[in-house]
C-alpha cells in the first residue's frame, strides 16, 4: 500500500469516526425541526381554511356556537388524526357536520383535511380567532331574546310561578326568534299567544313540540327539551294571557319589511361570504355540498319573505341549519337584499331542492 492511499484510508476512518456519531446527535434534532416547521406550515395553512369554512359554526377561537360542539377542548385534542380526519371527511349523521371530502362530495383534499386536523389538535385558538378577525370572518353574535331580572321576578309571583319562569327562558332561548319576542308571530311562524291554538288539547300542543311539523320549519324538539322544559312551555303556552295580565311587559317584534339599499346589499355581501359561501360557494353560484342560489330559476319563483324563511329556520332534512337564533333580523334582512340583487343577472340554473 502506498503513503498516499494508507493516509487516505486514515482520513476516511477518521471521518466515519468522527462525523457518524455527531450525525447521530444532530439528526434527531433536525428531524424534529422539520417536523416541527412542517406542523407550523400546516396550522397556517389551515388556519385560513378554518376561517372561511368553519368558523361560522365552530366559532372563531373554537369555542362552538349553539349546538355545534368546541373544538378547542381536551376531549376533541385528544382524538386520534385519523379519528378527526375521519369525521371531517365524511361528516356526522343527524347533526349539521357536513362530509367535507371531494370523495363525499365535498371540497377538500385529504392533505387539506389533515391539516385541519393537526390544527384543531395543535393549533393556537388566540390566534385562530385573530386571523379569523383579520380576515372580517368573525360570525356574527347570537340573537336572543332578553330577559331581565324584573320580568323573571314579575312571572315568577304568579301561581306556579316557577314553572312560568322555566317555560319563559326555555321560550326565550329557542322560540322567540321565530314567534317573536311576545309570541305574536313573526314572518316566518305562526303566534303562540293564539286563543286557538290554546283551544286544542294539551296533548297535541305537547306532540307538536316533541315531534315538529312535517313540512314546515318548527323542528322536532323531543331530543332537545327535557320533559320538564316541554311542561314549562306548554304550561307558558296556555297560561299567556295570564301573565299579561298581570303586567309583565315583554319585548314587542316589530312588523318586518325588508327594504334594499347599496349599503344593505353590500352588509349582505359581507355575511354571505362569512355564513354561507362555504357551502352555497362564492356568489352564491353552488358547490357539491349546497345548490346554486344564484339562480334564476329560485329567484323569481322565491319571494323575500321565503328566502327569509329558508334563512332563518333552516330546510329540515337537509345540511341547511337555522340561522334565526344566530343572526339577527336585519343580518338576514342583509342576505336577503344582497340575493335578491343577484336575480337580473342569475344564469338559469336548476332550481335547488329545498325539501328532502
Amino acid at each position: 500500500m502506498t503513503p498516499t492511499l494508507k493516509w487516505t484510508g486514515l482520513l476516511a476512518t477518521l471521518v466515519l469516526v468522527l462525523i457518524v456519531p455527531l450525525y447521530a446527535i444532530l439528526e434527531p434534532a433536525r428531524q424534529e425541526q422539520l417536523l416541527t416547521e412542517f406542523y407550523t406550515d400546516a396550522v397556517i395553512t389551515a388556519t385560513d381554511r378554518y376561517a372561511e369554512n368553519c368558523a361560522v359554526c365552530h366559532g372563531a377561537a373554537g369555542e362552538g356556537i349553539g349546538d355545534t360542539p368546541a373544538l378547542d377542548s381536551d376531549a376533541v385534542r385528544s382524538m386520534t388524526t385519523d379519528d378527526l380526519v375521519r369525521i371531517i371527511s365524511r361528516g356526522r349523521d343527524n347533526t349539521l357536520m357536513a362530509a367535507w371530502a371531494v370523495e363525499e362530495g365535498g371540497i377538500f383534499t385529504t392533505a387539506q383535511i389533515e391539516e385541519l386536523a393537526i390544527l384543531i389538535q395543535q393549533g393556537n385558538w388566540t390566534y385562530v380567532e385573530s386571523r379569523v378577525a383579520e380576515l372580517g370572518l368573525t360570525p356574527p353574535e347570537m340573537v336572543e331574546m332578553q330577559l331581565s331580572d324584573e320580568m323573571l321576578s314579575d312571572v315568577a309571583a304568579l301561581p306556579e310561578g316557577d314553572t312560568l319562569s322555566l317555560g319563559l327562558t326555555v321560550f326565550a332561548e329557542n322560540c322567540a326568534a321565530c314567534h317573536g319576542t311576545n309570541a305574536a308571530g313573526t314572518l316566518i311562524a305562526p303566534a303562540l299567544d293564539s286563543a286557538d291554538l290554546r283551544a286544542r288539547p294539551e296533548e297535541d300542543l305537547r306532540a307538536l313540540i316533541l315531534n315538529g311539523v312535517p313540512g314546515t320549519l318548527m323542528t322536532a324538539w323531543g331530543g332537545t327539551l327535557s320533559t320538564g322544559e316541554v311542561d314549562a312551555v306548554l304550561s307558558l303556552i296556555y297560561r299567556w294571557p295570564e301573565i299579561m295580565d298581570a303586567g309583565v311587559e315583554l319585548p314587542e317584534s316589530e312588523v318586518m319589511t325588508i327594504p334594499s339599499s347599496p349599503e344593505l346589499i353590500a352588509e349582505g355581501q359581507r355575511l354571505f361570504n362569512i355564513t354561507c359561501k362555504s357551502c352555497h360557494g362564492v356568489d352564491g353560484y353552488g358547490t357539491p355540498m349546497a345548490p346554486a342560489l344564484n339562480n334564476e330559476v329560485f329567484l323569481s319563483q322565491t319571494p323575500d319573505a321565503a328566502i327569509y324563511q329558508i334563512i332563518a329556520g333552516g330546510v329540515p332534512g337537509t345540511m341547511m341549519p337555522a340561522w334565526g337564533s344566530r343572526l339577527s333580523d336585519s343580518d338576514i334582512q342583509a342576505l336577503v337584499a344582497f340575493l335578491r340583487s343577484l336575480e337580473p343577472t342569475a344564469p338559469a340554473i336548476v332550481p335547488p331542492v329545498l325539501e328532502p
